[in-house]
């Protein structure tokens, strides 16, 4: 199948973060890329679909990742901040998972990290899943993956 413009190819799931809120996992294809997009969906009154919180991740990412978060314990109690895992995108930009907390609540960081002459910092790409919702993350993650390997 050739792929000229953006598609979604395949929804793999999502997970409700509070009423109105929810991350959801699919599989995109624009052009001949096709990845893993992770991103937050609003819905209001006023506005109901995407917001600009989120990321996509090539398969081997993806793959990477799932395979970093299956490694983590089941009791979330016993989690540490910390880096899991650096993955390069390009030359100077890398994904970067982490486990970090924030005003007391524990979360898994999924972000942009960029370093070259012009700037060494996080960039605005990224997404924060909430550490209490580990299980449906490390399945979803798991499907995603799996998806991948099927469809190489």
């Amino acid at each position: 199948m050739a792929i000229s413009s953006f598609s979604i190819l395949k929804q793999i799931g999502s997970i409700k973060i509070d009423e109105g809120n929810e991350i959801r996992f699919s599989v995109d294809a624009y052009k001949q890329s096709r990845y893993l997009s992770v991103r937050k969906y609003l819905k209001s009154e006023t506005y109901s679909g995407p917001t600009k919180a989120g990321i996509t991740l090539t398969s081997e990412v993806v793959i990477k990742i799932a395979k970093a978060l299956a490694a983590l314990p089941s009791d979330i109690n016993t989690i540490s901040d910390g880096e899991l895992g650096k993955y390069a995108r390009r030359q100077g930009l890398a994904i970067v998972l982490r486990v970090s907390s924030f005003n007391t609540a524990k979360g898994i960081d999924i972000r942009q990290w960029q370093e070259d002459e012009t700037y060494t910092g996080w960039t605005k790409k990224g997404i924060r899943l909430p550490l209490e919702k580990l299980a449906e993350i490390k399945e979803l993650f798991r499907l995603s993956a799996q998806y991948f390997e099927e469809n190489k």
